[in-house]
């Protein structure tokens, strides 16, 4: 299992989906839509990040602050949406504009509506990431999945889904499972 697959695991599970809904206003259904599309992405963008000391020492201190072992839901439901933005813009830096925009008109979301579920999902995002980098193998990430309340027979169904919806491969460039940003974590942490 990967980084990847446990965020989608955890955040696209019915209870996490139902959260940000709930906080939201957005469908579960579209929710869940935008989850598949924006993880990768995220991960990409801290992955590029995290690939100098500045960078990778930013995000391990980001890691340090929101490191909990709640279940998603609880996260998503307890989330400052105000903090979430402002985590997604250090994330996203110059392209947030972008993205947002790319991910909308994906969706058939507005640009405020993607703004608000990703505020909501951040600050369990980093938990997640921060759990796993706290691993002492990569390899146990599936234990994980009990940690934040994911369920395991969703991970392949989003995957699937993330396969249908990305179709060329857009907006992907290659591979994006978060190895390379655990492994960018990793090294820094020594």
């Amino acid at each position: 299992m990967n980084l990847l697959q446990l965020l989608l695991g955890t955040m696209t599970s019915n209870s996490s989906v139902s959260s940000v809904s709930e906080q939201t206003g957005i469908s579960s259904e579209m929710v869940k839509k935008l989850l598949i599309l924006a993880l990768p992405l995220l991960i990409r963008y801290m992955t590029q990040n995290a690939s100098n000391q500045t960078g990778a020492q930013s995000l391990l201190n980001a890691l340090g602050q929101h490191s909990s072992n709640k279940s998603m839901s609880s996260m998503i439901n307890e989330a400052d949406n105000e903090d979430g933005k402002k985590i997604i813009g250090h994330i996203l830096g110059k392209d947030q504009g972008s993205v947002v925009s790319s991910l909308a008109s994906q969706t058939g979301l507005q640009d405020d509506q993607v703004t608000s579920v990703l505020g909501q999902i951040a600050p369990g995002l980093l938990s997640g990431l921060s759990a796993a980098t706290t691993q002492p193998k990569q390899d146990e990430l599936s234990g994980l999945l009990n940690m934040f309340g994911g369920q395991a027979t969703s991970q392949s169904a989003s995957l699937d889904l993330l396969g249908t919806l990305l179709g060329s491969g857009k907006p992907s460039q290659g591979t994006v499972d978060g190895s390379d940003l655990l492994n960018l974590l990793g090294q820094f942490m020594k």
